[in-house]
């Protein structure tokens, strides 16, 4: 039910305020309700009364809320009126400081965007694919094999963030021992400043940001001086569109592939486990058959929906479904939306593993932004739950998880688990 472990209860109580408050009052990015899994009524209401909403007051300024499916692939294609460019705000709902913008290719609207997404699609191809699934295989059977068993842990720190920084560090070639620095510098990236935050201020954010460059930029020197190689790094060092970049562009880059690589995968793989705890039917099936993780994967994308939203700016006036989108304005195109869409997706509030066409969804974006390595991300995903199949009859959650203070990244701080001994 909407994805939580709430009380019929409580859910109705949050249905019957989604419902009561006036429209005008809305505030769907609030952080809050996506900390506290209690999105989802006002997102229902607005897919069916108001699917392109303004909210005129909020704490990232005012903003357009677009909701469903279809009207979202129409926003993220019409690239003439509706940009990415960091230098309007870039790509989400909160505005950085102009002088602390940094482009990167997703923030970059065409055609200076495919020159540079070009550089690195190479770590994506097929043949690429096969010999990267051969080094994610070994790391997951290691990550599995060391886990405790018979008491209780996080799944978000000993598997979830534990592989997909394994798998940025190769991919970047970055020195082993430091690879949660990676993981570091993206919870920061998305981070929302604060006293109870992973940073209390912008400054301490920046910091840490000017420290991953700096980090990057010796890292940058030694693949300039060195023959082209495989990995993320060189070909950007050795890739015409992107061996001269400047500064901003370069962290802007750098920090698009480490959020990208980490913050999705590893809160679909924390999403994956808490669904199936929710779901002991789904979870029973897929140890049936294993064949089923080819639709389970996508499903799981699909409801876990790690980046809740992508933002664009009017670049003209524009008409819209009847309202009035006037040019300098926010758009926000909400993928947690489209992907609870019933015009779009058959019974999109049911877990279905096995679903006819799990692919429809828009976790991954649409049209020219979308996700350069969803292909990597859906095979992390198959091969974990292969060898915790092998391995496991049974992963238990055996508390609430801790969700994360955004409407940006929608993901699982922790998430406390047994394996059974």
């Amino acid at each position: 039910m909407h994805g939580t472990i709430e009380s019929a209860a409580k859910l109705d109580a949050l249905r019957e305020r989604a419902s009561s408050l006036p429209l005008e009052q809305y505030d769907p990015g609030d952080p809050e309700l996506f900390r506290t899994d209690t999105f989802w009524p006002y997102f229902d209401r607005l897919r069916r009364e108001d699917p392109v909403h303004y909210t005129k007051d909020s704490m990232f300024g005012p903003y357009w809320s677009v909701t469903r499916y279809n009207d979202i692939m129409e926003i993220e294609t019409n690239h003439a009126v509706f940009s990415s460019a960091s230098a309007l705000g870039g790509i989400t709902i909160r505005d950085i400081d102009p002088d602390l913008r940094r482009e990167s290719f997703i923030s970059m609207d065409p055609p200076r965007h495919a020159a540079q997404r070009k550089t690195v699609a190479p770590m994506f191809t097929p043949t690429h694919l096969d010999n990267l699934a051969l080094n994610i295989r070994k790391r997951s059977a290691e990550c599995l094999d060391n886990l405790p068993r018979g008491e209780v842990f996080d799944w978000v720190d000993q598997v979830s963030i534990e592989l997909t920084t394994q798998m940025l560090a190769v991919l970047f070639d970055f020195p082993w021992d430091d690879r949660r620095k990676l993981t570091r510098w993206s919870d920061v990236a998305t981070t929302i400043p604060g006293p109870d935050g992973l940073v209390a201020t912008e400054d301490e954010r920046q910091a840490e940001l000017t420290e991953c460059a700096g980090y990057f930029a010796r890292l940058w020197k030694e693949r300039i001086e060195q023959p082209p190689k495989s990995d993320l790094l060189s070909m950007m060092a050795h890739g015409a569109a992107t061996r001269d970049m400047d500064a901003r562009n370069f962290l802007g880059n750098l920090i698009l592939l480490i959020v990208g690589g980490n913050d999705t995968t590893r809160n679909t793989m924390s999403g994956s486990l808490l669904a199936l705890s929710q779901h002991p039917d789904q979870y029973r099936k897929l140890r049936e058959n294993a064949a089923l993780l080819d639709s389970f994967v996508p499903e799981v994308i699909r409801w876990q929906t790690p980046l809740a939203h992508m933002r664009r700016t009017a670049l003209a006036d524009f008409e819209f479904r009847g309202k009035q989108i006037k040019k300098g304005d926010k758009v926000v195109m909400w993928y947690v939306s489209g992907n609870r869409d019933e015009e779009a997706i058959e019974k999109p509030y049911d877990f279905i593993i096995d679903r006819a066409r799990p692919r429809t969804h828009l976790s991954f974006g649409f049209g020219i932004h979308r996700c350069v390595g969803l292909r990597l991300a859906e095979l992390q995903l198959k091969i974990i739950w292969e060898e915790i199949l092998k391995r496991f009859d049974h992963i238990d959650v055996v508390g609430e998880p801790k969700r994360v203070y955004s409407s940006f990244v929608k993901g699982l701080e922790t998430l406390p688990v047994k394996i059974t001994a």
